[in-house]
């Protein structure tokens, strides 16, 4: 009997689609959204018409590939992790560090949404899922300070939102050192400002502190 070739059957559409996403991701990340739909084909293995076959534009394969990358799971995984029994300072540097790494990882990625959304080429719902991100960050992040609330002069919600910025600020501002970046320096930044404090000026806070509450 003749050997005969088996053709490998066609992927679903959602497939095919979550197949061009992961192959677009990558590449986002090395070109940012100069990335060509040739370069997408030839990391897919597929033709390039097979890409507008499941996606409208390559603008909307980028978009989606933007928000499944900066999917924020992975690091809220990591913040629901940290053993709430540390010191706060412990867990902040630890939320620190996870948090500049997220940003660090996606830095072309980020700018990459920005500008997607800047011209006006992300829709509603798009704008919608970054935004749940970011909220979900920020409720994971205040929920690892909540537990020494009572500690703080901010809530535990306006002190994750400093962290982020921060983070935010080093990873993207001009005057950033992502290289440099030390969790355990920004958390000392937000708990102790950055005066060398002595016991006499405790002690004058403490008095002033007493004397707000009355």
């Amino acid at each position: 009997m003749e050997n005969r070739r088996r053709r490998v059957p066609a992927l679903a559409p959602e497939e095919r689609r979550a197949a061009l996403i992961a192959a677009t991701i990558p590449l986002l990340h090395e070109h940012g959204l100069e990335v060509s739909t040739r370069q997408i084909a030839a990391a897919a293995g597929v033709a390039e018409g097979t890409i507008f076959g499941v996606f409208e534009s390559k603008n909307s394969l980028v978009v989606c590939s933007v928000i499944k990358a900066l999917d924020p799971q992975a690091t809220l995984d990591g913040l629901a992790a940290i053993d709430r029994s540390l010191p706060l300072r412990e867990r902040m540097t630890e939320a620190a560090d996870l948090i500049h790494a997220r940003m660090a990882e996606n830095a072309q990625l980020m700018a990459a949404a920005r500008k997607l959304i800047l011209a006006g080429q992300s829709d509603p719902e798009t704008q919608g899922r970054m935004a749940s991100s970011r909220e979900r960050l920020s409720a994971a992040l205040a929920a690892v300070i909540e537990p020494d609330a009572g500690w703080l002069r901010r809530s535990p919600r306006a002190v994750a939102q400093m962290l982020l910025l921060f983070c935010g600020a080093n990873t993207f501002g001009p005057f950033g050192d992502p290289e440099g970046f030390r969790g355990a320096d920004l958390v000392s930044l937000l708990l102790d400002g950055l005066l060398v404090r002595d016991e006499k000026d405790d002690e004058n806070d403490d008095e002033e502190d007493k004397r707000g509450d009355r």
